[in-house]
This record gives C-alpha cells, sequence and structure tokens, in this order.
C-alpha cells in the first residue's frame, strides 16, 4: 500500500506559496496504480482520500501502523465509488459485485476489505474517501440508481450540473462521512459559481472521466486571494474549510466530492459574492 501523509495549513501560509508548493500541500497526482492501493492521509480533519485498481489479482485493505488500530475500519467509516469496469468488494467474506458507478457505505468495525475485478482488460477503479467514526452504521451497498439526485446551476451561468448523494442521509446513515457525485450537462463547464466556503466541513474533489488533453482549473484558497491547480484525468485536490473550491473545465468532466467535519448537512454553505472575488 502507498501511503501518502499532508499536513494542517494556516490560511496566510498559502498566500506565499508557489505553484509547485501549492501542488505538493493540496494536489494528489496519482490516486490508481494498478494491483495496488493507493491512499492519501490529509490532517485536515483527518480523512483520507484514494483508489484501488485490482488489475491481475485481489488486493486486500492493509493493517497500516499509520492509523494506530488493529484493523483500518475498527475506528473509521469508508465510502466507496466505482468509476472503472465492473469489480466486487468482499466484506469479512461476504462477495458485493459492484459495477461502474456503484457506490458502497462500509460502517466502522469491517475487518477484512479485499477489492477484486471482473476482467482484467476493464478493471474497477474504486475510489475511496474514509473518515474517523465514533459509532458503526450498517454497510449500505448503493448502486448508481439509488442514489439521491439533485438539480443545481442554469445553463445561461454554464455550471447546470446533477449532483448524485450517495453517503447522505437521504440515503443511508454515517457519522460524518458525506461523499457523492455530480455530473455536468452539456455545454456547462463550471462545478460551482458562485463559489463557497463552509469553515464546519473541509472536502476532497476528485476529477475524472476526462481526455488526455483536457483540463480543469480548480480555483482554491481565501475569496480575497485566490489561487489555481491545474489538474488532470484521475486527479483529487484536498480543500480545507476555509477554501473555496471551484472548477471550470476545457471540455466535459465528472468529479467526486466527499466531505467530513461537523456536520453532514449539504447545503450548509457560506456563499461568496462576486465581487468580493480577488
Amino acid at each position: 500500500m502507498k501511503f501518502n501523509i499532508l499536513y494542517n495549513n494556516h490560511p496566510q501560509d498559502s498566500k506565499t506559496y508557489d505553484t509547485k508548493t501549492l501542488r505538493e500541500r493540496y494536489l494528489i497526482e496519482k490516486v490508481f496504480v494498478k494491483d495496488e492501493i493507493s491512499l492519501t492521509y490529509s490532517h485536515h480533519d483527518r480523512i483520507i482520500a484514494g483508489g484501488v485498481m485490482p488489475v491481475s489479482q485481489e488486493v486486500d485493505l492493509p493493517v497500516t501502523k499509520d492509523l494506530g488500530t488493529d484493523f483500518f475500519l475498527e475506528r473509521r467509516e469508508m465510502g466507496v465509488i466505482n468509476i472503472g469496469g465492473e469489480g466486487y468488494i468482499i466484506l469479512d467474506g461476504k462477495k458485493q459485485k459492484m459495477e461502474a458507478r456503484d457506490g458502497i457505505y462500509l460502517g466502522a468495525g469491517v475487518k477484512a476489505v479485499k477489492f477484486g475485478s471482473i476482467d482484467s482488460k476493464k478493471p474497477a477503479k474504486f475510489y475511496i474517501n474514509s473518515a474517523p467514526a465514533h459509532k458503526s452504521y450498517p454497510t449500505v451497498h448503493i448502486p448508481f440508481k439509488n442514489a439521491n439526485p439533485n438539480q443545481w446551476g442554469d445553463a445561461k451561468t454554464l455550471n447546470q450540473r446533477t449532483i448524485y448523494q450517495y453517503v447522505h442521509p437521504a440515503v443511508c446513515e454515517s457519522c460524518q462521512l458525506v461523499m457523492g457525485l455530480t455530473i455536468l450537462s452539456p455545454g456547462s463547464a463550471w462545478n460551482t459559481m458562485p463559489c463557497h466556503t463552509h469553515e464546519r466541513r473541509m472536502e476532497v474533489y476528485f476529477y475524472f472521466d476526462m481526455e488526455e488533453k483536457t483540463r480543469v482549473f480548480h480555483f482554491m484558497g481565501e475569496k480575497d486571494e485566490t489561487r489555481h491547480l491545474v489538474i488532470q484525468n484521475e486527479q483529487a485536490v484536498v480543500s480545507p474549510s476555509w477554501s473555496i473550491h471551484s472548477g471550470v473545465g476545457t471540455s466535459d468532466y465528472t468529479f467526486i466530492w466527499g466531505m467530513c467535519g461537523e456536520n453532514k448537512t449539504f447545503d450548509d454553505m457560506d456563499f461568496v459574492d462576486m465581487s468580493d472575488l480577488k
């Protein structure tokens, strides 16, 4: 297992970062590695984000000393969305098929987790978010058809999109993790604008379904001191609670968002007036 660590920082510090430092502190450049689990542990609310791509063999979620527990989900919950081919997850010996864009919520206490693909030529790609959990909730398989859809935005402002809520109170219980997938409508390019912050929760954005030369310009930073990251297909960015998080693509794309913090209220947002952006 590859296990990277990103440390917390003060918003004033980010004002001094050059492009290289911004990318080192906030960007997860490699989410999927063949036959491995690749995870990034962020000290922003201790979220873990990453991916599993089993190709030629099944891949086990290992015990890691980095968490200081007897097994990975002893004191954690996890959300998983499959963005690749058909696959499966084996949870304490019970096999669950995972089709493309299927999700699953794993409650604290699941000891053995194994990931696999049906076809090695079209491997599953399991994108993962995990957060600390104070109690155990039931594991729930969430097919794409069961995700809760919400229409947001407007074609006039180029941000018309459908937000599919997976790990969300409308779908299943969780301790603090909230997770979902957003698909932009044809002709829309912004994942959200006007932008917002939510001081009570941090977030991780994972961009995918992009062509090789497509790029997303992900804007971050304080409202009056913005920065940006140029992001390729299947890369993720950590967004601290104090930072805006808004992106625009050179072509179509899809993204998965995951949040953890003080609450699970999706619309708990502090919108930023366009006149305040700098």
